[in-house]
């Protein structure tokens, strides 16, 4: 169980190298073998004991040579330069899974399957979303770039909208699948191109998913 008393609940876009739906999300394996991706989320609401954690925003790139329950991963977390001390710290810990009950969300789990865990970044993160429309923009300097937008039907060129529910998920209940576009330079690299993308609401704490 969780030592620590801690909320996160906010906005959260992701991408990683699988077809849209992301055979991941299905108990499928990834589309290519391999996983490599990343997720940055605008916390709205938030804390970790006493610290305040409301108005960050964090992401984490990650990357897998095969499934991630297979493990051998490696991930880095960027945290908003705007944090203090003691929320760099906080933050830190729930990213790699710290104060939190084992496998109850998915940060336990990917810091779990990684055999290395870079030190975080502390870095501006711009970050602009709209869930219902399946649009995000994420600029990390030096770090990534990453642009989400709607699924476009080959047939008809119109905008497609399909949705994920998990209703017993590790990340998020529901999220609006989309197309994304991801540069990534740092210590985990990525190079993406109209691949699976995410939008969703997140809501954890250390004991799990909240509903």
């Amino acid at each position: 169980m969780s030592n620590t008393d801690w909320y996160v609940e906010g906005v959260e876009f992701g991408s990683c190298n699988c077809d849209y739906g992301c055979p991941c999300q299905f108990e499928s394996l990834p589309t290519g073998g391999s996983c490599r991706g990343f997720e940055v989320i605008r916390i709205d609401k938030g804390h970790f004991g006493e610290v305040k954690l409301s108005g960050l925003n964090v992401a984490l790139i990650y990357t897998w040579p095969g499934p991630i329950f297979k493990g051998n991963g490696e991930l880095q977390s960027i945290i908003d330069d705007r944090a203090n001390e003691y929320q760099r710290k906080a933050l830190a810990t729930i990213l790699y899974g710290g104060e939190t009950k084992d496998e109850a969300t998915h940060w336990w789990v990917y810091h779990a399957m990684s055999s290395k865990a870079h030190e975080p970044l502390y870095k501006p993160i711009k970050f602009e979303v709209d869930i219902e429309a399946r649009t995000a923009k994420v600029t990390i300097p030096g770090v990534l770039d990453a642009e989400g937008r709607p699924i476009k039907s080959p047939a008809t060129g119109q905008p497609h909208r399909v949705r994920i529910n998990i209703p017993n998920g590790i990340e998020f209940e529901q999220a609006e699948v989309g197309s994304a576009s991801t540069k990534a330079s740092g210590a985990i690299k990525l190079d993406l191109k109209d691949t699976y993308g995410q939008f969703n609401i997140l809501r954890h704490s250390g004991t799990g998913v909240v509903h």
